[in-house]
């Protein structure tokens, strides 16, 4: 696990590393283990504007939950040194009035089991047959969840509740929504790897009785880097649209974005970050 410059202090009996460097708001760190995954990891806790002042003390907050919590907040953990810059993006949009006051929780992945963790269903391209991702909506539901809501002032309910990610993160967060229906509101889908065990994602959504209320399902059009490829990733995302569509999702619930020359990197996802949150959570 990376080595942090860290600042502790007691959050009633619970330590909690605070990083206020290059951090825009207030960033919380906290180690977690999973009983589930049988590991360690941190999960990254950004709190609104005002969260701490007297008068909000009463106020509970809605709460989006974001997969690969290292690309999120500071390019010195994120990959290849570009982060989603979630904490600017989100600290703008409160303070502007676009978004109500929110906690994002970002859950790092597992290194070196970032991939098992993040597929529900076998694969034979790539070849990766010892997969856990059928045990990760129990692990947000039933570990990650709970501890958030011990810790922070969380307002219940799914219209509360969101959940996202990028490539697998978000293929992960997809079949969250669809095997535990009703416990997400909003869905974040950057990039979904839908292509994955031979596009057993797209399978399983025909299936859904219930989405989250609202859903942002964005792609470039240069995810592969092949034009073949590139023209499957945006069909793919395209049938799940209407899939989506089918399933009740007019304009005011479903926003699609196709990117005109994106590709697969946190960059993209970093520029489109604003435009989901304020979809998700803005009136």
């Amino acid at each position: 696990m990376e080595q942090l410059r860290q600042t502790e202090k007691e959050l009633g009996s619970m330590p909690v590393i605070i990083r206020p460097e290059a951090v825009t708001g207030d960033l919380r760190i906290h180690e977690f283990r999973s009983r589930i995954f049988g590991n360690t990891r941190f999960l990254r806790v950004w709190l609104p504007p005002g969260y701490d002042d007297t008068a909000s003390q009463g106020r509970r907050y809605p709460v989006l939950y974001l997969n690969d919590g290292q690309n999120l907040f500071e390019a010195s953990t994120a990959y290849a040194g570009v982060d989603w810059q979630v904490d600017d993006a989100a600290d703008r949009l409160v303070r502007d009035g676009l978004i109500p006051p929110i906690i994002i929780v970002g859950i790092d992945h597992a290194g070196r089991d970032r991939i098992r963790e993040f597929m529900p269903h076998r694969s034979m391209h790539p070849v990766i047959l010892r997969v856990h991702g059928a045990r990760y909506p129990d692990f947000l539901t039933k570990e990650v969840m709970p501890f958030v809501g011990r810790s922070y002032r969380v307002a219940a309910g799914p219209e509360n509740t969101g959940l996202g990610g990028s490539s697998l993160g978000a293929l992960i967060a997809l079949y969250t929504a669809v095997v535990r229906p009703g416990s997400i509101g909003r869905l974040l889908l950057e990039s979904p790897s839908l292509w994955a065990s031979n596009r057993q994602a797209i399978k399983e959504s025909r299936t859904a009785k219930r989405w989250p209320e609202r859903v942002y399902l964005a792609t470039g059009t240069a995810e592969a880097g092949r034009k073949d490829k590139d023209q499957s990733v945006v069909d793919d995302v395209r049938e799940l649209a209407g899939i989506l569509r089918r399933g009740g999702l007019g304009e005011k619930r479903l926003r699609l974005v196709i990117d005109d020359g994106a590709s697969h990197n946190e960059a993209a996802w970093a520029r489109r970050f604003p435009d989901a949150l304020a979809f998700l959570f803005g009136e």
